[in-house]
């Protein structure tokens, strides 16, 4: 457990591997903390710096507003010259892959390769979140927590005892923190810089995703000349968690072929 001093607090930051390996940095989803990772990291190439770090208002770092992309971006990016001392594959899940993106378009030196989870250059609609800040501010985020359990995760999943644990993570996120990602997410449409990225780019969807639909990621990984665009079936949101196997599988390659200098 590390911290990474942000000017509106710390920033929690978790690394494992060698000190002088080379680093990929991991971005969470909306609604989790770096846990998220847990069961992949295992199944990836030995050798490498992983690190992983808690969004602003999310897991054990402090809330620093973050209503604008370009928040969580600049954190990503005290991340990876910070900690990481890039430049870095970059590993982003939903929220997480809009950040990588960011960070791709506006720093493309500290980047050598992105990979896109459960994505999209635009996430839902200015409306949409909206409607998901009022309800968040009126009754707590308990109170969209089956909701939104029912669009990360495929029915076998959310038949096991360890949804309960996600319902959880998700209910017990710093509301504030939560609604100002949410805003975030609101006003960021990356489809043009996505379009003018350069670089090697895996795109993984999940054909049971009901928060970014596997159509829509496989749209943004059309706008990334050569990016591998691959469906894990029967995947919710989470492919991380609910099939680590199959996420892990498509991961691995990639981070052999693009970490290393």
């Amino acid at each position: 457990m590390q911290a990474l001093k942000r000017p509106f607090g710390s920033l929690h930051v978790q690394v494992d591997g060698p000190e002088a390996a080379p680093a990929v940095v991991f971005a969470n989803s909306l609604g989790t903390d770096l846990r998220l990772w847990d069961r992949v990291l295992p199944l990836l190439p030995q050798g490498l710096r992983y690190i992983r770090y808690d969004k602003r208002g999310h897991g054990l770092s402090a809330l620093g507003g973050g209503a604008e992309i370009g928040d969580h971006a600049e954190d990503a990016i005290a991340v990876i010259e910070g900690v990481a001392r890039g430049p870095v594959v970059f590993v982003g899940l939903s929220i997480g892959g809009l950040i990588g993106q960011v960070v791709a378009s506006r720093r493309p030196d500290l980047i050598r390769a992105i990979v896109l989870s459960n994505t999209a250059a635009k996430l839902g609609t200015a409306e949409s979140w909206q409607a998901r800040i009022q309800a968040v501010q009126e009754a707590g985020l308990d109170s969209i927590a089956d909701a939104v359990m029912e669009r990360w995760f495929a029915p076998a999943f959310r038949a096991t005892p360890e949804l309960g644990l996600w319902r959880a993570m998700l209910a017990r996120t710093p509301a504030q923190g939560y609604a100002a990602a949410c805003a975030a997410l609101a006003g960021a449409d990356q489809t043009e810089a996505t379009r003018a990225l350069r670089l090697p780019a895996l795109v993984i969807a999940g054909s049971e995703d009901g928060a970014s639909p596997s159509a829509t990621v496989q749209a943004t990984a059309a706008l990334i000349v050569g990016a591998a665009f691959h469906e894990i079936a029967g995947a919710g949101h989470l492919p991380c968690v609910e099939t680590p196997d199959a996420w892990a599988a498509l991961a691995a390659p990639f981070l052999k072929a693009h970490a290393h200098v």
